[in-house]
């Protein structure tokens, strides 16, 4: 929300900014229209509101304030001694110092805006995403817990292992169609409670891309997966849902897992294979050890 603000100020003062440039052009047309002349007093204002679009953009604001105020004073006093009263010579007590607020203006939202990103980016960095609405974690925040799991399981492997199991919702194409983009987005969301419902605490999950889950369990024994894998996939397939049309929607569930061996430390570093091998056993609901 914050980032939007930001950048409908910036609109804003692009659009001021503008507004002021065509103001500036349009009085001088009218002033050449008018006398037929445009003297070398008149070329060098045009060039000083130029100029105080550069200056806008480069000092600090304080800087812009300060200068801005002198002169206003000296034109004023140089105005009402010296000069005619007529719309131009009038506007130019206006026209600088407007430029030079809306590029300062501009300049603190951009700088502003560069900072917001910086520091989210930094963020995202340091914490990978993960969904409030369903607590799934996303690609990047499995990398980094599966480079964490497997670490402990190979330093410790007499007394710390787990197990990664992955669920995948058969025949997407249709239950897209069936459901709409909202409609999906809701069975996701149910989905996802599903298996928290059905994991421990300490157990991870993490939502991918088309229709698959990933779960993973440590300090899980390889001989209860499939009892635990069979049982999280019925309770899937058992969600009750309705399509678009107020049916009752048929999930097929697909379960794969792995088990760690530490003789393929190595491979769990590529996250990516992990996902290819358990997408492969969800092929025929297997539980492998092997990537």
């Amino acid at each position: 929300m914050r980032n939007k603000r930001l950048i409908q100020r910036m609109v804003w003062g692009y659009i001021l900014l503008i507004g002021f440039a065509i103001l500036q052009v349009l009085l001088v047309y009218v002033n050449v229209f008018r006398d037929q002349s445009f003297t070398i007093f008149e070329l060098v204002f045009s060039t000083g509101c130029l100029a105080a679009l550069l200056l806008g953009f480069l000092v600090p604001a304080g800087v812009s304030a300060v200068c801005i105020f002198v002169y206003m004073v000296a034109y004023l006093v140089w105005f009402t001694s010296y000069t005619e009263v007529d719309v131009l010579s009038f506007s130019w007590l206006w026209l600088p110092p407007a430029n030079m607020i809306a590029a300062a203006f501009i300049k603190a939202g951009l700088i502003r805006n560069k900072r917001l990103m910086e520091r989210l980016e930094e963020l995202q960095r340091r914490n990978p995403e993960v969904d409030l609405n369903t607590s799934l974690g996303n690609k990047e925040a499995f990398a980094e817990t599966l480079v964490k799991q497997s670490n402990l399981a190979n330093r410790y492997s007499d007394t710390y292992n787990f197990c990664l199991a992955m669920f995948k919702i058969e025949f997407l194409p249709m239950v897209q169609e069936s459901l709409g983009s909202q409609g999906y987005a809701r069975l996701l969301v149910s989905l996802s409670e599903g298996i928290q419902k059905q994991i421990r605490y300490e157990d991870y999950k993490f939502g991918l891309d088309q229709g698959r889950f990933i779960v993973l369990l440590p300090m899980t024994n390889h001989e209860y997966l499939k009892a635990l894998t069979d049982r999280i996939k019925n309770a899937l397939m058992d969600t009750s849902f309705q399509d678009r049309k107020g049916r009752e929607l048929k999930l097929v569930i697909r379960a794969g897992a792995l088990v760690f061996t530490k003789e393929q430390f190595s491979k769990y570093e590529n996250a990516e294979a992990v996902i290819s091998a358990l997408e492969r056993n969800t092929e025929t609901d297997l539980i492998g050890e092997y990537i």
